[in-house]
């Protein structure tokens, strides 16, 4: 496979690809390397690959992943941390979903997408990201109706052809940048996001006193004084809040006038940015899946680690409201959700930089 970029495109020539084995190295540094899974299996009939690693937000099983393949008609074979995926001829099928996930709706789509006869899942995750695959796949030629619903009808096809695509706006990335103009009290105007996917958090934020106002693909974060508490928030599946903005959110709340509760419902260890928000004076309590936060005047800067991407981001919005220099260590968590974060924050009045090259955190084989 040979890729190239220039600018925001990218450029992809799959003619020479021939590979189905998944270096370990790749699968223990890239949970995302898992949606490798389907289209390999679908254009070479094969896939070997290993359990995911990346961010340590929790058990992230994939079995979902696999059962969904092994109904269109897979043959798995798992030896301790190998999994091989075989199916020369996967057919379509009908598939129930356990939980909607967004991972396994993805896999599940793409193999389908070439499958012989329909397949239908029901429970699907309904995300923006699972309504943009669809339309990317049948700009190539697959029939895919439904997605943005809990249930997708797949007609498989013959091939998929190339096309040149336009991806949605990143709604994690305009999330943080709204999160950010409210912890510093600024304001910040976003443009060419999507509005109407960022429906919870502009409710949450506008319900801690943030003044918010859309204009089509414009919008405008603009915070005063200091936000109110909010009573609860709980993350869940879209349209709900979404579990990646949990972290940020919890920076808004350890400056917050009053008690906030902070409910996580998809991943059991997402709180471990906590300890680091502590380190620079929030008052934050865990339970279970419940973080109880009272809000304080201010932060303070400290040196604290990222342990995950999203908890990352949290700890460089709170560095920026915090009084003092803020040190953040482990930062190639937050380098793979955000393209160069320090220079996207500093063309807003950040003063932050870099203190070490970027490097690829994934080696290669």
């Amino acid at each position: 496979m040979q890729s190239g970029t220039r600018g925001d495109t990218v450029t992809i020539d799959t003619a020479s690809v021939h590979q189905f084995h998944i270096p370990e190295s790749l699968m223990s540094q890239m949970r995302s390397s898992i949606f490798l899974m389907g289209p390999l299996l679908s254009r070479l009939g094969r896939v070997e690959l290993y359990q995911p690693g990346g961010c340590a937000i929790g058990e992230r099983k994939i079995d979902l992943h696999l059962s969904g393949l092994a109904a269109l008609g897979a043959k798995i074979e798992e030896t301790g941390n190998r999994i091989v995926c075989t199916a020369l001829e996967p057919r379509g099928t009908e598939i129930v979903l356990d939980y909607p996930s967004v991972g396994a709706t993805e896999n599940i789509m793409m193999v389908a997408a070439m499958a012989k006869g329909m397949t239908t899942i029901i429970n699907a995750a309904r995300e923006p990201e699972i309504q943009d695959l669809q339309n990317f796949l049948n700009a190539m030629g697959a029939k895919i109706i439904g997605a943005g619903t809990d249930t997708i009808t797949i007609e498989g096809v013959s091939e998929l052809i190339p096309c040149t695509y336009r991806i949605i706006p990143d709604r994690i990335v305009a999330g943080t940048l709204m999160i950010a103009a409210a912890v510093t009290r600024g304001n910040v105007t976003l443009e060419r996001i999507s509005p109407a996917h960022l429906t919870s958090a502009v409710h949450v934020l506008k319900r801690a006193g943030v003044q918010i106002t859309i204009d089509g693909d414009i919008m405008n974060v603009c915070a005063r004084s200091r936000p109110k508490s909010i009573e609860r928030i709980v993350t869940s599946p879209y349209p709900s809040f979404p579990t990646d903005l949990q972290s940020q959110i919890m920076v808004l709340l350890s400056l917050a006038d009053g008690i906030s509760i902070s409910k996580e419902t998809v991943f059991e260890g997402r709180f471990k940015h906590v300890d680091e928000l502590s380190r620079m004076g929030a008052d934050i309590r865990v339970d279970l899946n419940s973080a109880f936060v009272r809000g304080v005047p201010r932060l303070y800067g400290a040196t604290v680690e990222a342990t995950d991407l999203r908890a990352g981001a949290a700890l460089v919005l709170a560095g920026l409201a915090a009084q003092g220099t803020t040190i953040i260590e482990q930062i190639h968590h937050i380098d793979r959700g955000y393209d160069r974060i320090e220079l996207m924050l500093g063309r807003l009045g950040a003063a932050i930089h870099r203190t070490a090259p970027i490097t690829d955190p994934v080696p290669t084989e």
